[in-house]
């Protein structure tokens, strides 16, 4: 009797350890859940249409709560609620997350060039906002690769918006690329104006085909750091390669 009497005790034991490892991984989830939909949410770059500023193979995280939340700050956004609460405006010059209004799911990456009521344009590679060419300093070029993935320098600016944020920006291009000039856009209320840093290698609000205006409710959060970084030519689960392939320069860098 004593033995099965121990044998049942062990048994209560081990179900009890296990029960407590199940509750263990439930609550983690349900705060990374929360963390994730609230805070802050992490995203890859898989495109180079904001190089110089991020790389292909930066993996960043993006605050939830700088402008406020709406349904596509929600997994699957789900239709809880029209606009936003506790919103903010982004600023112009922020980099920030948002999803296309052409289909509503999937997630862009830009910078906020346009505010409600602005009026943009491209002439020979210089952007105008609101009938003032933007001010742009030439800097050492920019090594990149070309549409071949070759080896190639190409220009590159400092730019300052009127607001005073001053960014980098490339033109692969050269000032007469397809859309170093355009038409005059006009922001509608409630809208915002995007675009890469890559200027000739970015499809953002000046084709309004792919992007166009990109309404308020739809930003998903503001890009704020870089916390790893991989060359973009290598896999991120071939922990064996980092010491060579990761950027470790990149990782906690200050997105700006």
């Amino acid at each position: 009797m004593a033995r099965a009497d121990m044998g049942g005790k062990s048994k209560v034991k081990d179900e009890g350890g296990l029960w407590e490892t199940i509750k263990v991984i439930v609550q983690a989830l349900l705060i990374a859940l929360v963390i994730r939909t609230f805070l802050f949410q992490p995203f890859n770059i898989p495109s180079g249409s904001l190089i110089p500023t991020l790389l292909i193979g930066d993996y960043l995280f993006t605050s939830k709560y700088t402008y406020g939340y709406s349904r596509y700050s929600f997994p699957l956004s789900p239709p809880l609620f029209e606009g936003r609460i506790w919103g903010a405006d982004p600023a112009r010059g922020d980099i920030a997350v948002f999803k296309t209004p052409k289909d509503n799911s999937t997630d862009f990456i830009k910078r906020v060039i346009g505010l409600p009521g602005d009026k943009i344009q491209m002439l020979n590679g210089i952007l105008h906002i609101n009938g003032k060419a933007v001010e742009r300093k030439r800097i050492e070029d920019f090594e990149t690769t070309d549409l071949y993935n070759r080896p190639t320098k190409v220009p590159q600016y400092l730019e300052t918006l009127p607001n005073g944020v001053t960014h980098r920006v490339i033109e692969a291009d050269g000032d007469n690329g397809y859309w170093d000039n355009t038409n005059l856009y006009t922001v509608p209320p409630g809208h915002f104006f995007m675009m890469g840093d890559n200027r000739d290698r970015s499809a953002d609000s000046r084709d309004d085909s792919v992007v166009g205006y990109v309404p308020l409710e739809n930003f998903v959060g503001k890009a704020q750091v870089i916390f790893f970084s991989i060359d973009d030519q290598a896999s991120a689960w071939k922990v064996w390669d980092w010491p060579w392939t990761v950027r470790w320069n990149r990782i906690f860098t200050r997105i700006r």
